[in-house]
């Protein structure tokens, strides 16, 4: 099974693009903070490539900015080309089925745009003390009998 789910801001404003047959196509990247910390103290993010198609594509660009929260359900996708020089680079990027839109403009335009991918202010003006998605490091077990 091939399926990716990821939660993330944008790093620049999407660009559509349309293919010669008319399709259109927009590829951005996706900042993904990781859920520990490195040897300084400091939280990391992995930047991945996502490429969304037709309707799906003119929405992204049409709604979303540099920082907007997304989360992105897709499947990886790899592939390679040889570049100007001759030399074989190979990609890897996230081909969305689905983006869904997490903040309104008006909550985006309240968060500062100095503010870096790890320190972007709380979605919704929650804390950290009531964020069901913050990481404390505690594990987390559920019952089996939880879903009867």
């Amino acid at each position: 099974m091939n399926r990716v789910c990821l939660i993330g801001r944008l790093t620049t404003k999407p660009e559509l693009r349309n293919l010669p047959s008319g399709i259109a196509t927009t590829r951005f990247t996706l900042a993904v903070n990781r859920n520990f910390s490195n040897a300084q103290g400091e939280r990391e993010a992995d930047f991945i490539t996502i490429v969304a198609w037709r309707n799906q594509a003119e929405n992204i660009c049409k709604f979303l900015d540099k920082g907007s929260l997304v989360s992105v359900e897709g499947r990886i996708q790899t592939g390679s080309y040889d570049d100007k020089d001759g030399k074989r680079v190979y990609t890897t990027e996230v081909v969305a089925d689905q983006v869904n839109f997490l903040e309104s403009k008006s909550q985006r335009s309240q968060s500062s745009s100095s503010q870096s991918v790890e320190e972007a202010a709380p979605v919704n003006n929650v804390s950290v003390d009531n964020d069901p998605f913050a990481d404390f490091g505690d594990s987390v077990s559920i019952d089996d009998n939880f879903l009867d």
